[in-house]
């Protein structure tokens, strides 16, 4: 109750000017969004800023250009709906641009290969997000590319959030369990048909309606989808509309009719 009355306090506060012409200046995005839909944003980016830890890495100096362009879109995908906040995030992670993570690979044999990959963004499930900075803002600046490094990551926390990295977040939404389950199995058969088609079209080379990297596994194609559900909508609606559906669905959200001037 405590949280909640917090909560509420911090979303009724004004919000900064500074903060809205941040907005209205590097996130297009915002200015696609109907007006109520717009004070929504600004209610839970407030609620972001004041729970979530920010750390600059690499030499990067956390400001609130940085802040407010990363919690604002992050929150986005919590418009409409009944959220928590990310509720195992902790800490966002910022580098100045591309940074170098260690991975291992199984070769076979017991050969194991271990090198330095270069990245972009990533998410945990033990409750960090890592961006890079350059790619944030080059996403918040031109929606036509369709790429969002931080629709993308935070997408995957919203499929992390029941326990699972499986490319299906929680779809229940408080109804009976009957109509739970056939919204899970719309769910699966809509983007498990989406799914590979992509990894079919992507092994023959085809134009693709999605970002190949979707091809990768379901959770990859989720955050992949989310990230076209919102910068391509009319051209998702028009190419490929039970996929729309679907996530018009969970995000209820409709962004092929917002003002995409």
């Amino acid at each position: 109750m405590w949280k909640q009355q917090r909560r509420k306090k911090l979303q009724s506060a004004p919000f900064p000017p500074a903060w809205r012409r941040i907005l209205e200046e590097r996130v297009p995005l915002y200015g696609r969004l109907p007006e109520p839909d717009q004070r929504e944003l600004e209610g839970h980016t407030q609620i972001f800023l004041a729970e979530k830890n920010f750390e600059g890495c690499g030499g990067l100096v956390m400001t609130e250009e940085i802040k407010v362009c990363i919690a604002a879109q992050a929150c986005v995908l919590l418009l409409h709906r009944d959220t928590d906040y990310f509720p195992d995030l902790r800490s966002v992670l910022v580098y100045p641009g591309r940074y170098f993570a260690p991975t291992t690979r199984h070769l076979g044999s017991g050969i194991v290969e271990e090198r330095q990959e270069a990245r972009l963004g990533e998410a945990w499930p033990e409750g960090t997000v890592v961006l890079a900075w350059d790619a944030v803002r080059a996403g918040a600046a031109d929606p036509k590319v369709g790429t969002n490094i931080v629709l993308h990551e935070f997408a995957h926390l919203l499929d992390f959030e029941d326990g699972w990295t499986t490319g299906a977040p929680a779809l229940d939404g408080g109804e009976s369990p009957s109509a739970g389950k056939r919204k899970m199995a719309s769910w699966a058969r809509v983007l498990g048909a989406e799914f590979k088609k992509l990894q079919a079209g992507a092994q023959r080379g085809d134009e693709l309606d999605l970002d190949v990297y979707g091809a990768t596994n379901p959770a990859e194609f989720f955050a992949v989808a989310t990230e076209s559900f919102f910068e391509w909508p009319q051209e998702m609606q028009e190419n490929q509309p039970e996929l729309y559906e679907q996530l018009k669905g969970f995000y209820r959200q409709d962004p092929a009719q917002w003002n995409c001037e």
